[in-house]
């Protein structure tokens, strides 16, 4: 088990996972990232707790083992002094430090694994901090091209079709086109047709002739 709580609700085993499923994959890594870094804040206090801690504790065996030292020195002292009595004093004191000495080398040696532990876990950590946000920024230049594609498309669908929009005046234009020169040939045969039957007295009274001719002819059929 780790040496410090978790914080985040997220993990690399899980994130592959919910990339999948994600509609918004960099928002995910983001959330990612963020609870990622107040882990390692927060592993990084506990490890500065840890190493004065240790610290510490190394220096209380450093302490225990000089004064075990000095005490036996002493009571070797007192004995070619002859003074046994201050000899089995400095003796107690001694075993009193190895005592001291024995507790805190335990006491030292699990701080130190768990420092070991912890550094180990930060390393983790920010492995998985770098990793990700590689990975984040493979996915912010994907998500950035499908962004950029969807305008592209709707830009596409947006203009018009030039060829067929030409297409539609061209023949707008060819039926202008060929309504004024069916008005401009209307004219010149009209024109043409004064001018050799309307435009002689005797074309006029010719047509007056028959005129009264199939008007007489109407009659007679009306008659019978």
């Amino acid at each position: 088990m780790g040496v410090f709580r978790r914080v985040r609700d997220i993990t690399v085993a899980t994130l592959n996972e919910r990339l999948e499923q994600a509609q918004d994959p960099v928002q995910m890594i983001d959330r990612f990232l963020y609870e990622t870094r107040q882990e390692i804040a927060e592993a990084e206090r506990l490890y500065q707790q840890y190493s004065t801690h240790t610290r510490n504790l190394k220096g209380q065996v450093e302490q225990a083992k000089a004064m075990r030292g000095k005490r036996e020195e002493q009571a070797l002292l007192a004995l070619k002094a002859g003074e046994e009595h201050l000899a089995k004093l400095a003796l107690q004191e001694k075993m009193l430090y190895e005592e001291k000495l024995q507790q805190y080398e335990e006491l030292y040696n699990q701080s130190f694994e768990s420092l070991q532990e912890l550094e180990l876990q930060l390393g983790e950590l920010k492995t998985e901090y770098q990793t990700v946000y590689s990975k984040r920024q493979y996915y912010y230049a994907r998500m950035e091209t499908l962004r950029l594609q969807q305008r592209m498309n709707q830009r596409m669908g947006a203009e018009r079709d030039v060829p067929k929009m030409f297409g539609r005046l061209e023949d707008r234009v060819s039926d202008m086109e060929w309504e004024q020169r069916s008005l401009r040939e209307l004219r010149r045969n009209e024109s043409a047709g004064q001018g050799s039957i309307f435009g002689s007295s005797n074309a006029s009274s010719t047509l007056e002739r028959e005129l009264e001719r199939l008007k007489q002819k109407l009659n007679r059929q009306e008659g019978v």
